[in-house]
């Protein structure tokens, strides 16, 4: 039986700082993946008077981030396991740059359109490499903390485009511009200090766990190792939890403004304003699972969470159109997803996954995911017009499948994950 957290009655060790420079500079692609979706979303109304667009490239240019992050996830997975995670950590990272700096300086929408491809391929592709390095590089003690502080990363993602949007709310097409102009710097930064960032091949003699590239007659993982049991199972268990949370979350944060004004008639600066007064609490309590995310803590509170939040969404459907009643519902799941969201998909993947083929089983379950999510968006509008009770009973029950398959994650799949799937892949951080 693999060991992930110490002792109840003994305190976590201590994280060193090197590793959470590479948590950081990992969490990063959250960050910009994050930051990509919500400023398209926010920028759009602008882009749309700007390039004079037609109702058909507005949707295409909504749609299309979410696919490119998709396909993104699932070729960029695969290659960083065939290639080494090293070298696409560092190419991820570059192409995300140049896809944010052609957003940011398109003439016409064909131009954004280029833009968007580029950055939303290359955010996806980051998404499920970074992660694998991050997982490599941390001690079982440390792995979950290391990789719950990358949903800290995406949090603070839609937090900054978020209040940058109504601080830039009367600037039009300028404001747009710096937005997205941000998204560049803080890509382009990110892989200069990647591309510093001591990262050794071999075994280390003064260290225990090992973490960074492998020697390249070693690379390469073959596909076959992805359909075994050891690796199958985790990754359809992590899948079937992520993409029935993620129908419920997905939804929730594209639509809740949408929701408010059409179907409890509060106004827009309203449903804007409760948008951005809950945020921080999703920030805050995501830090708090930081702390618990190595620790026995950690399943005891998905229990009580994953309740809150199935409790949570029947509220919110059984008081449909009172706004009192949707405060209530919408205070609970920012008081439990954090604790029962993609926090606990990001650390159940790498305490399950075998090691070598973690990049492209993530990549596979983050990509499916997304495109289930685009698809469902696609059609959500006519479901709320049609009946919003029944979408967010609809949604209930994902909740309800949710908490069935993290409990199996938590009480049969990583108490019997095997002393392999803790160990490192192919990368480690040299010692400074």
């Amino acid at each position: 039986m693999a060991r992930t957290s110490p002792a109840p009655n003994q305190p976590e060790p201590p994280i060193e700082k090197r590793l959470w420079k590479v948590a950081t500079l990992s969490g990063m692609a959250s960050y910009l993946d994050a930051a990509l979706i919500v400023s398209i979303g926010v920028n759009l109304a602008i882009y749309r008077d700007a390039y004079d667009m037609g109702v058909w490239m507005a949707g295409a240019i909504s749609a299309i981030v979410t696919i490119c992050i998709a396909v993104g996830s699932l070729v960029g997975g695969r290659l960083a396991d065939v290639f080494g995670r090293r070298r696409l950590y560092n190419l991820d990272i570059l192409c995300y740059a140049v896809g944010a700096i052609i957003i940011t300086l398109a003439p016409d929408d064909i131009t954004l359109l280029v833009g968007v491809l580029l950055a939303g391929l290359a955010a996806g592709a980051d998404l499920p490499t970074s992660l694998a390095v991050v997982s490599d590089a941390a001690p079982d003690h440390a792995r979950g903390r290391l990789i719950a502080f990358t949903q800290v990363m995406w949090m603070l993602g839609i937090i900054v485009v978020v209040f940058a949007g109504f601080a830039l709310s009367d600037t039009g097409m300028l404001g747009a511009r710096l937005i997205t102009a941000h998204l560049a710097v803080a890509a382009l930064l990110t892989w200069h200090l990647r591309s510093r960032l001591e990262l050794a091949t071999g075994p280390d003699p003064e260290q225990d766990r090992v973490t960074t590239e492998k020697p390249a007659e070693q690379q390469g993982v073959a596909l076959k190792n992805v359909w075994t049991r050891a690796a199958l199972v985790p990754m359809l268990a992590t899948f079937a939890f992520y993409v029935t949370w993620g129908l419920g979350a997905n939804t929730m944060g594209q639509f809740t403004t949408y929701l408010l004004v059409t179907v409890s008639g509060a106004s827009q600066s309203v449903a804007t304003g409760i948008n951005l007064a809950c945020l921080p609490i999703g920030l805050l309590l995501t830090l708090a699972f930081v702390r618990i995310a190595d620790g026995p803590r950690r399943d005891k509170m998905f229990y009580v969470a994953t309740v809150v939040q199935i409790a949570a969404f029947a509220i919110g459907t059984l008081t449909l159109g009172a706004i009192v009643g949707f405060l209530v519902f919408y205070v609970l799941y920012q008081l439990s997803y954090p604790f029962a969201g993609e926090a606990n998909y990001k650390v159940w993947s790498q305490l399950t996954l075998p090691a070598d083929t973690r990049g492209t089983t993530q990549g596979i379950t983050y990509a499916v995911s997304r495109g289930v999510f685009a698809g469902v968006a696609f059609v959500t509008p006519a479901l709320l017009d049609r009946s919003p009770s029944l979408l967010l009973w609809v949604i209930t029950g994902c909740m309800a499948l949710s908490a069935i398959a993290g409990v199996y994650i938590v009480r049969v799949l990583v108490p019997r994950a095997a002393p392999d799937v803790t160990a490192p892949a192919d990368v480690r951080v040299a010692q400074t």
